[in-house]
């Protein structure tokens, strides 16, 4: 009996280790409309994530400065990583056309265009998704460049089910941009 009352704690703990809830942000949206290919490739560098993102937990703002991590609500996947697979499945789609590869490309997919994303705030906080950002677009033979600012706050819910599915809407918004960027 003795032995059970002090396997129990131990049980519980490790239970509590492994109930945690996975999220992805990393399936690439359905387009709502499509643009046409104009026969080039395009390459996508790893989308730049501020470090609070690094973390397997969900961050939430509280203020300015102050960051909390939802506990049991954990990223199944490095976000930088998973929203630079996301970019390039969006843009396939939308452009219907399968040249679209990540960075570092081979010698037989040279980019005739690139395009860089950097996040610089993805966060809740309140009842509001924030997301801060710029893109640029390169066009590799002329070495011409498109940048653009970008900002979006998506409404929420405290909960992590709706922290995701806002921060799901906001980057898709952000995927747009890029997308009208390289029309």
């Amino acid at each position: 009996m003795l032995k059970k009352l002090l396997l129990l704690p131990l049980f519980i703990f490790l239970n509590g280790c492994f109930s945690n809830n996975y999220y992805v942000l990393s399936t690439a949206s359905h387009p709502t409309q499509y643009y046409t290919s104009k026969n080039r490739v395009i390459g996508v560098e790893k989308v730049i994530v501020p470090k609070y993102l690094f973390k397997r937990e969900i961050a939430v703002a509280q203020s300015a400065s102050h960051i909390n991590f939802l506990s049991g609500a954990v990223w199944a996947e490095d976000l930088d990583a998973g929203l630079t697979q996301r970019l390039i499945g969006f843009l396939q789609k939308k452009f219907k056309q399968p040249n679209v590869y990540a960075y570092p490309w081979d010698v037989q997919r040279q980019p005739t265009v690139k395009v860089k994303v950097q996040i610089t705030r993805f966060i809740a906080q309140g009842d509001n998704i924030y997301l801060d950002g710029n893109w640029e677009v390169e066009y590799m033979r002329t070495h011409q460049r498109k940048s653009r600012l970008f900002t979006t706050v998506v409404p929420t819910k405290n909960d992590a089910s709706s922290i995701v599915d806002a921060m799901d809407r906001a980057f898709g918004e952000l995927e747009e941009a890029v997308a009208r960027g390289l029309r």
